[in-house]
């Protein structure tokens, strides 16, 4: 035999070895702005994905094979989102994907996921619509699941907050022009409407603005008594910030997002105070949350030990172990197969948010309740527990 041959003998048999290794692997995506103004979410959700999978891959990964993560920066851009969903689905051939940071991404791309019939579960997005795309009686089956609390679920607890428990009447709203701050702004308008409330101000901004002096000034001359915001860390900052420069501050309480890492470092002691509804917080108050921090901290060594979106990481790391759970009941990586298991899970899941039963049925794919869900506050450069009772009985949720 020569030379030659022995090349193409060894080059074949080079060839066969990797196909069997891809083969052998469970691909799954996992998409989310790794750069950009939504990253603390994107990198903290991947994170804790990550986290999952290698523990899921140390004890033998799903079905005696490994899982493979294919990760994807979106950038928090709609058309990076869809071109990188169309190159998970039909260049790596993932069998599930996981991810949507952004509720426009997840509106402009999941419908690839649908019609491939391969299930996407959106960790962290909280658009109430994003599983609602893909209903019957159009659509027979829905592919799209979720494991955050939507938007209607967060509005109602800060008009709770808000009207209940303050007792202020006097709101102003301010949102983002993005999808997830209009959305999630409409969802504030309902609330506040089932008791009665008219804000007194809606004022919009865009991403990347540095000034909310006219916004807040519309709310202050409105006699706003708190503001309501739906919106990401970087501009939130510069709504407390400008409160700051007005020498104004009233109580600052929005969506989940003003837990960020980048809204408590560019608010620092303005954003102090400042309110939302959380599935996570960054509290060691169940042996599975511990051992979860302790991992992730140990992993990543994040700044001042502060997870920088814990809401993410926690519902990245549920997701992998609820999707890993729905394969290995499916018996296979076929995508309606998976689909079935996730609606129909007969195990329980012990996650870092709460312990998973029965999660999805064929009509009801949101795994987060309002019962899930605690108020947080930002302290000292940390979110935590706004109401221990609530933390309480989320802990005790948490370890059934």
């Amino acid at each position: 035999m020569n030379n030659k041959i022995k090349s193409i003998i060894t080059a074949l048999a080079f060839a066969t070895s990797v196909s069997a290794f891809a083969a052998d692997t469970i691909k799954i995506g996992v998409s989310g702005p790794y750069t950009g103004g939504s990253s603390p979410m994107g990198v903290s959700m991947r994170d804790g994905v990550r986290l999952a999978a290698g523990e899921i891959n140390a004890k033998g990964g799903v079905l005696g094979r490994k899982i493979e993560l294919i990760e994807r920066d979106d950038e928090a851009k709609n058309e990076r989102g869809v071109q990188v969903t169309q190159e998970l689905i039909n260049k790596e051939h993932v069998v599930a994907a996981m991810g949507f940071i952004n509720t426009g991404v997840s509106l402009a791309a999941q419908r690839f996921y649908q019609e491939a019939r391969i299930p996407v579960i959106n960790n962290v997005a909280t658009g109430s619509i994003v599983t609602k795309q893909f209903l019957p009686p159009e659509f027979a089956d829905n592919y799209v699941f979720r494991t955050s609390a939507n938007d209607t679920i967060q509005s109602a607890l800060i008009v709770k907050e808000v009207i209940d428990t303050r007792k202020l009447t006097k709101v102003a709203i301010l949102a983002d022009s993005t999808n997830y701050g209009q959305l999630g702004r409409e969802d504030l308008e309902k609330a506040l409407a089932a008791k009665n409330i008219k804000p007194v101000a809606v004022e919009k901004f865009n991403i990347k603005d540095v000034d909310m002096t006219a916004q807040l000034l519309k709310a202050k001359e409105a006699g706003a008594e708190a503001i309501l915001t739906y919106a990401i860390g970087p501009e939130l900052a510069q709504i407390a910030n400008g409160m700051e420069k007005l020498g104004w501050k009233v109580p600052m309480i929005g969506s989940w997002t003003l837990s960020m890492g980048n809204f408590i470092d560019n608010a620092g002691k303005n954003g102090e105070g400042a309110m939302m509804p959380q599935t996570f917080i960054q509290e060691a108050n169940t042996p599975k949350r511990k051992a979860f921090i302790e991992a992730y901290l140990k992993a990543y060594n994040p700044p001042n030990g502060r997870i920088p979106s814990p809401v993410s990481a926690a519902q990245g790391y549920d997701s992998m172990y609820i999707l890993a759970a729905a394969i290995k009941q499916a018996g296979n990586t076929d995508g309606v197969k998976i689909r079935e298991a996730l609606e129909s899970l007969n195990t329980k899941i012990d996650g870092v948010v709460t312990t998973y039963d029965h999660p999805y049925t064929h009509d009801n794919h949101e795994a987060i309740t309002m019962d899930m869900v605690v108020m947080g506050k930002v302290m000292d450069g940390h979110v935590v527990s706004a109401h221990p009772v609530e933390m309480k009985e989320s802990k005790e949720k948490a370890k059934k």
